[in-house]
């Protein structure tokens, strides 16, 4: 069995996530709760993209602060899967780079994301707190959570042009890690996003996070260490696979 990691646990479980419950301070200061399809940035912050009628909207541009929670769902007990209730502070955002990241994990918004009363926000951590299992229990830091971009400059660039590759010319690699790696079902799988601690597997409504055996900053150490693992997932056989 694995040693316990609860950083990676709380980043896969935000990496993976399509939706999310987002708790808002209403005008009375009473919580109020709402379900928001969420991605995550480059950095890890997650990403949300939300209409000025919704009441959320209104609550976050009285108070920024908030509370996001993303669960594993299962069979059995819901209560035995992990999940990670996030502390953040929600903040407009006007990059391209959350807006391409997000609309790669729900292409559907793409028809409603330039909306004028539609916008797109960065639910920036400040501190969680995470449910993993009996004994798992671990309060997190923000740092804990996200992923350091400093050194990967080259790999940011990169990164929407590495995706695109990936998709068009390598869906047999992406379907070995899905399957042989991760132990997913098979399907079309394809790349949503990628950062220098792994790659963001989406099929439908689908997802999955493979993490790399060892961080990645540019180009090339990113097709190197892809090659690897589709090495490594050639010699796993079928019937072996996880």
């Amino acid at each position: 069995m694995s040693e316990f990691d609860p950083k990676l646990v709380a980043k896969a479980l935000l990496r993976r996530a399509r939706i999310g419950t987002l708790a808002t301070l209403g005008p009375d200061g009473a919580p109020y709760a709402s379900l928001v399809s969420i991605a995550t940035d480059l950095d890890g912050v997650p990403v949300t993209l939300i209409s000025d009628l919704a009441l959320h909207t209104g609550n976050l541009a009285r108070d920024a602060r908030a509370s996001l929670l993303v669960a594993t769902i299962g069979a059995g007990d819901p209560l035995a899967h992990p999940r990670l209730s996030v502390a953040v502070v929600a903040e407009r955002s006007a990059g391209e780079r959350p807006r391409h990241r997000f609309l790669a994990r729900h292409p559907g918004a793409a028809g409603y994301a330039d909306f004028p009363d539609f916008s797109f926000r960065r639910l920036v951590p400040t501190g969680a707190h995470l449910v993993a299992g009996f004994g798992r229990i671990v309060d997190l830091c923000a740092a804990d959570l996200l992923t350091e971009l400093g050194d990967a400059d080259e790999l940011v660039a990169a990164e929407a042009g590495a995706v695109a590759h990936m998709n068009e010319d390598h869906a047999d690699a992406l379907l070995l890690y899905a399957t042989r790696l991760l132990g997913e079902g098979r399907g079309d799988w394809t790349v949503s996003g990628l950062d220098p601690e792994g790659l963001d597997l989406a099929c439908g409504d689908r997802t999955a996070r493979l993490p790399f055996p060892r961080r990645v900053t540019s180009p090339g150490a990113l097709r190197g260490i892809l090659k690897e693992l589709a090495d490594a997932a050639r010699a796993v056989p079928a019937a072996a696979a996880p």
